[in-house]
């Protein structure tokens, strides 16, 4: 046997464009998409930054949907992973293994910040069945069957978290469980009074829907820290320990999503319920958690928790050894960087250059969110404030030809959604406010 080191094979050059949009199209279940009328291909990324097969770079505002939390190719959570797949891939929960039981305690501990009694953990692969959990978890613990969801928010894609989403674009998947209601939106920016009286008036909605469209028995209420999907609306400060206490007096549990607000993505506190100094009975987490891992979370109190004892529920690959290395090394960066405090630092320069932008163009309508999730209404006019989804189209499209990937949202398709990687930098924050601009020009 020859010792001579075979050279290593030269990496092949990828297919071309058109080659991999035709073999989608013929090989995959229809999908929206590709996002731009001249889709691009993505082929490697380093940190805040993507390139297509041409080579030509990207700034990554998006984060694969608000997924990549520090970095793409992070080194190290490129090193975690290699050192993790070396030693074992997968080890289901019917064996020990060190791994699961740690990073459990320690993304506990991380929710006693919002909730001393937070102790437990339920690991999933994705945020839409961290959400089904969630609903298990409080039908079981309440013995009861009735939800509250809020309008225009997005939990998922199976059958129950579809049925608690607010938009009719996504509630495809009928006829759905009953037990459903839906609350009125804190949309300050879409309400004919003041902020807080936007806040005042979706909690009399919340009163109502309790009092007439429920059997005033709760199971639980299901309500996005900022909404991603559904445009980056933000409630007012007060909104959500209203709204809990509200629940809670009909039995019921606060489940947080946090799928994509979470790992410090709205600056200050690894979770952005924080912000609103308001008590979760069940936080849900996924996305950002892996940096593109799949991995989901619910997060949840001992007695919360013990109801599901002798029940029999089981998750094949929830809290395998792969997606604990990508936890533990997003966390590690998180805190090692001190990524939530650089959200908060970067957002607002984002924020302040946006609104400066917003004074300036009558199109921008409203600019909201925080850290570094963050939302642009684009309408008509100011005046008017009529959604204008086409103009969104447009300049999201100017924008990737530019160089500044975004993407858009909102039930009518008229926000940007600027939710990029953790570790950007205030650089990258004036280059996304000047390519907007650019972009509103342009169209």
């Amino acid at each position: 046997m020859s010792s001579k080191i075979a050279a290593a094979p030269k990496t092949p050059q990828p297919a071309s464009t058109p080659e991999v949009a035709s073999l989608r199209a013929a090989h995959l279940m229809p999908l929206p998409g590709p996002m731009y009328a001249k889709p691009i291909q993505i082929v490697s990324g380093q940190m805040q930054f993507l390139y297509d097969e041409n080579g030509k770079e990207y700034l990554d505002g998006f984060a694969g949907v608000a997924t990549v939390s520090i970095g793409h190719s992070h080194p190290h959570f490129v090193r975690m992973m290699k050192n993790q797949i070396d030693q074992l891939q997968h080890n289901p929960p019917l064996y020990l293994h060190p791994a699961v039981g740690a990073f459990a305690k320690r993304l506990a501990d991380k929710a006693k910040t919002v909730n001393p009694d937070m102790e437990v953990c339920f690991f999933t692969n994705s945020g839409s069945e961290a959400n089904e959990m969630a609903a298990f978890v409080a039908k079981t613990y309440t013995g009861r069957h009735d939800f509250i969801a809020v309008q225009r928010s997005y939990h998922g894609r199976t059958l129950l978290t579809t049925a608690l989403t607010g938009q009719h674009n996504w509630r495809n998947q009928q006829p759905y469980p009953v037990g459903i209601s839906f609350a009125p939106t804190d949309y300050a920016y879409r309400f004919e009074g003041t902020p807080e009286q936007s806040t005042a008036a979706a909690l009399r909605g919340l009163e109502a829907v309790l009092n007439t469209s429920t059997s005033g028995k709760i199971a639980g209420f299901y309500a996005e820290t900022i909404m991603g999907v559904g445009g980056l609306i933000t409630p007012g400060h007060s909104y959500f320990a209203t709204a809990a206490d509200m629940i809670r007096a009909h039995g019921g549990l606060f489940i947080c999503d946090e799928v994509q607000a979470g790992v410090g993505r709205t600056g200050e506190h690894y979770f952005g319920i924080k912000h609103w100094n308001a008590r979760p009975d069940i936080l849900v987490m996924a996305k950002g958690l892996g940096n593109g891992y799949p991995i989901g979370a619910i997060i949840t109190t001992k007695a919360i928790a013990q109801a599901m004892a002798g029940l029999l529920h089981y998750n094949t690959f929830g809290g395998g050894p792969m997606a604990m290395a990508a936890a533990n090394a997003v966390m590690d960066v998180v805190e090692k960087d001190d990524l939530a405090d650089n959200s908060k630092k970067v957002g607002d320069r984002l924020l302040a250059g946006l609104r400066k932008l917003q004074q300036k163009n009558e199109r921008v309508g409203d600019v909201r969110g925080m850290g570094l999730m963050v939302g642009v209404e684009l309408v008509k006019d100011r005046k008017s404030r009529e959604f204008s989804p086409e103009l969104t189209v447009r300049v999201v499209e100017s924008m990737k030809d530019q160089g500044v990937l975004v993407g858009k949202g909102g039930l009518e398709g008229n926000t940007v959604r600027i939710q990029p990687p953790l570790c950007w930098t205030a650089a990258d924050a004036d280059r996304t406010v000047a390519a907007l601009e650019q972009a509103l020009k342009d169209a």
